[in-house]
């Protein structure tokens, strides 16, 4: 396990200075609405908090934590927090697959098309688009937190947004819990999945679907999921597991310790593969962490666009 101080440190560094925990500049990561032409003013905004643009870099990120933790260069991570937070960033842009951004990248189009299908009056500027901190909360810098909070929340008042589609469960908590009870931010939230509306072309299958923890633990929407798809002929397996009793995927842990996160991840795939169906994940640290197991699992975004 790496101090959990170093990598705190370093993330709130980047975020500090870049407002996003890996340092990469906003051009290089949010690339997915390239070519859609989607409005860019209206009532209600698409905030995708920039997670799902994460991932690929996370994967990479961590892979190489996973190759010297517990080893004797651990303890060099501290001195990651001293490198300047765009440089890092350019880094590890330059380093990671492109065809993972690319996947991800399509996981934000589905789900703008999802929406255009289901005729939701939405629009989308980059410019608001900003990570929501959760991560800095998650790993107990709630000073830290705050503050970015503070930054995102006045941008979005700036520009009189008052409503929002979210895509992940993290970036969901934050805006809907979070930001009301740290910095007095009130925005009328609602999933993306929630606003799915259209009926199904494609037929009757059968998937598994993993909660993630945001979603069936702590904001009470894990039934949703399961609802959209039924209504578009799609069967949903139930695992022991699930809803307000769902198990982590073990992501959240990759930073601080990969062994960890493994151990918890494999746990969560044996409850998965018990049904024998396919695993459908709403969660993009969930998906990107189930695949590294060699796990055959799709976005909840691509199974609903495919009925389009």
């Amino acid at each position: 396990m790496y101090n959990p101080r170093d990598i705190i440190d370093t993330i709130a560094n980047n975020v500090r200075q870049t407002r996003n925990p890996f340092g990469i500049p906003r051009f290089m990561v949010n690339r997915w609405h390239k070519g859609l032409k989607l409005p860019r003013q209206g009532k209600t905004m698409l905030f995708t908090g920039m997670m799902y643009q994460f991932v690929p870099y996370i994967e990479t990120s961590t892979n190489v934590l996973a190759q010297y933790e517990d080893t004797r260069w651990a303890d060099y991570i501290g001195y990651a927090r001293h490198v300047p937070g765009y440089l890092s960033g350019v880094g590890l842009a330059m380093i990671t697959p492109s065809d993972e951004k690319k996947s991800f990248d399509k996981i934000l189009r589905n789900i703008a098309k999802v929406l255009q299908a289901s005729k939701v009056d939405f629009f989308y500027r980059p410019s608001l688009d900003d990570y929501s901190g959760v991560l800095l909360y998650d790993l107990g810098d709630q000073e830290g937190f705050v503050e970015h909070a503070r930054y995102v929340a006045a941008k979005l008042k700036a520009a009189k947004v008052r409503r929002l589609i979210t895509v992940d469960p993290h970036t969901t908590y934050a805006l809907k819990v979070l930001f009301p009870k740290y910095v007095d931010a009130h925005f009328e939230v609602k999933t993306y999945f929630e606003l799915v509306d259209f009926p199904s072309a494609n037929g009757h299958r059968r998937v598994t679907l993993h909660d993630p923890c945001f979603y069936g633990r702590y904001l009470d929407l894990a039934d949703v999921p399961t609802a959209v798809l039924g209504k578009l002929g799609i069967e949903c397996k139930g695992v022991d597991n699930s809803g307000r009793f769902t198990n982590c995927c073990g992501g959240p842990a990759e930073s601080i310790s990969p062994k960890l996160s493994a151990e918890v991840r494999d746990r969560r795939l044996e409850e998965l593969n018990v049904t024998g169906e396919q695993i459908v994940a709403m969660c993009p640290i969930c998906l990107g962490n189930l695949r590294k197991a060699g796990a055959s699992v799709e976005d909840l975004s691509s199974v609903i666009a495919g009925q389009l």
